[in-house]
């Protein structure tokens, strides 16, 4: 019968106390994989940034931080959108001097992915305390090293290499448990439109200038005349001509 060498290497005991026999050698059709995944107490960490709109050409932006620092944002996508007023708006209708705040939330989660490779054989040969040959399900023979103080579950029974006999049905098994952090985040981009422009002070569209009237001019006077109007006395000593 032909006989296949692979290598056993030391393994992990659930918590029922079942301790396992592994194999670090790849097995054949008989080997069986169970993967389960369990995830903790996920973590989330938020985290808000304000910016003022400064300049958009085409898909890139430009920002002033809350240090006054200009940041340059390229190529935002079209899909982008942030919250203005409640209305949702793309990187094309920003404008200068908007306000925008960046919330981003990042969730970390811890998981173990538990990968289970078992394998069930009878002992065709055993060679303590170095070695057990297994026969297969498929009548191929496979050779395990068998590492120092390994135990063997037979049937309830917690055996080592000395225990074993032919005909003896064995299950090996591999656990790795593979710790590991998955980590998401979510951003929201709210805005606020800049303030109105203030309305520039009242200015009088026409301004009226009164001008006082000229003062009237003195009458002329005719030929002869002692440029005395009627109203005027005559002077002392002078002889008025009689009226017919």
């Amino acid at each position: 019968m032909k006989v296949t060498r692979t290598t056993l290497s030391r393994t992990l005991a659930v918590a029922a106390g079942l301790v396992f026999l592994a194999s670090t050698a790849a097995m054949y059709a008989q080997v069986k994989t169970e993967t389960s995944t369990t995830s903790g107490a996920a973590t989330k960490h938020v985290s808000v940034e304000h910016g003022t709109v400064v300049a958009v050409s085409g898909n890139d932006l430009w920002a002033k931080d809350d240090a006054g620092q200009i940041r340059h944002f390229p190529n935002v996508p079209e899909s982008a959108r942030v919250t203005v007023d409640g209305k949702q708006l793309g990187i094309h209708d920003l404008k200068p001097g908007m306000t925008i705040s960046r919330t981003t939330i990042t969730t970390s989660t811890p998981q173990m992915t538990t990968t289970v490779k078992s394998v069930t054989g009878k002992v065709w040969y055993v060679n303590p305390p170095r070695s057990v040959i297994l026969t297969m399900e498929d009548n191929k023979n496979q050779e395990f090293k068998i590492p120092n103080g390994q135990k063997f579950n037979v049937d309830g029974q917690m055996l080592d290499a000395w225990g074993l006999k032919k005909g003896m049905k064995v299950t090996a098994t591999k656990v790795v448990e593979v710790p590991e952090t998955v980590v998401t985040q979510q951003r929201i981009l709210a805005g606020k439109m800049p303030p109105p422009q203030p309305p520039p002070p009242d200015q009088p569209i026409l301004i009226a200038v009164v001008e006082a009237p000229p003062a009237p001019a003195p009458a002329p006077s005719g030929p002869g005349s002692s440029g005395r109007t009627r109203a005027d006395p005559a002077p002392a000593g002078s002889c008025e001509p009689r009226r017919q």
